[in-house]
């Protein structure tokens, strides 16, 4: 086994951030994709391991070099500050120079789904996800609010509090769309990518949708623990019935992506019979 030195340098880097993702990120809300895209973005890139063998021509060692040292500059930069998004960039990066040295720029760019698609691995920044809740969660909580008072129930709407009878509602971060959208763009790439086959602007197309799809979700996943606390009171709705009802809508929300992209593949395949 000739690159036995490679697997244990990248096991020395990779099992303690492996092991930090799980405890820190994954066991959240919002990282919960992270197992699956890399048990899945692994198989991937084995099941493009021939192709990639086929294309490979061996890098510039220069830009290797430059690759592993800005990469292992991040990793322990990230590491030793515990910035978990610095340390698990640079340990993606690592792998990446590494691949170049032995298929070098041209195979990457010819597989490069595999490639793209473990980078979901990276959880997002604290910054970005801050700016992007923000206005998410007052959209989710006003077109929530609206729809329940339109419908009778006694809400009343504070920026991103929902009073409803004797009870108040916090909007957090998990419920303004944000966990289910970087989820349900990594999945749905995944199923593009296997079922479809389909170009880079399809892709973009369809991604795009995902987008009010994860929205309206959550704006249905507020109603419905809205309408439990009213109901069933504040135990119930803060019990397994809140993550219960994230992972169900997480899943009606997949099934719609399907279904939309089912939808237009046919319109596109009828469009282009009838042009011919």
């Amino acid at each position: 086994m000739k690159h036995w030195p490679l697997v244990l340098a990248l096991a020395a880097l990779g099992i303690p951030t492996l092991i930090t993702l799980g405890q820190q990120v994954w066991s959240t809300e919002i990282g919960a994709h992270g197992p699956i895209v890399l048990a899945t973005g692994l198989w991937l890139a084995w099941r493009q391991s021939d192709q990639l063998k086929k294309d490979a021509q061996p890098g510039a060692s220069w830009l290797t070099a430059l690759g592993l040292a800005f990469s292992l500059a991040l990793y322990v930069f990230g590491r030793a500050y515990e910035f978990m998004v610095l340390e698990v960039a640079g340990l993606y990066g690592v792998c990446l120079s590494f691949l170049h040295a032995y298929v070098g720029v041209r195979a990457m760019l010819r597989n490069w789904f595999p490639i793209l698609y473990l980078g979901f691995v990276i959880p997002p920044p604290g910054w970005a996800i801050d700016s992007l809740t923000a206005p998410l969660k007052e959209f989710v909580s006003y077109a929530a609010t609206t729809i329940l008072q339109a419908a009778g129930l006694p809400i009343i709407r504070e920026g991103v509090t929902l009073m409803v009878a004797q009870y108040q509602l916090l909007v957090e971060d998990a419920c303004s769309g944000m966990n289910s959208l970087i989820g349900l763009i990594a999945i749905s790439l995944f199923y593009i990518y296997l079922a479809r086959n389909a170009s880079w602007r399809y892709s973009i197309f369809l991604v795009s949708l995902v987008i009010p799809i994860a929205i309206l979700a959550n704006i249905i996943r507020i109603i419905i623990l809205v309408l439990l606390t009213y109901f069933l009171g504040d135990g119930v709705a803060q019990s397994f019935l809140h993550v219960t009802a994230g992972l169900f809508l997480f899943a009606i929300a997949l099934l719609l992506v399907f279904a939309v992209d089912s939808l237009v593949s046919r319109f596109l395949h009828a469009r282009r019979k009838a042009a011919a």
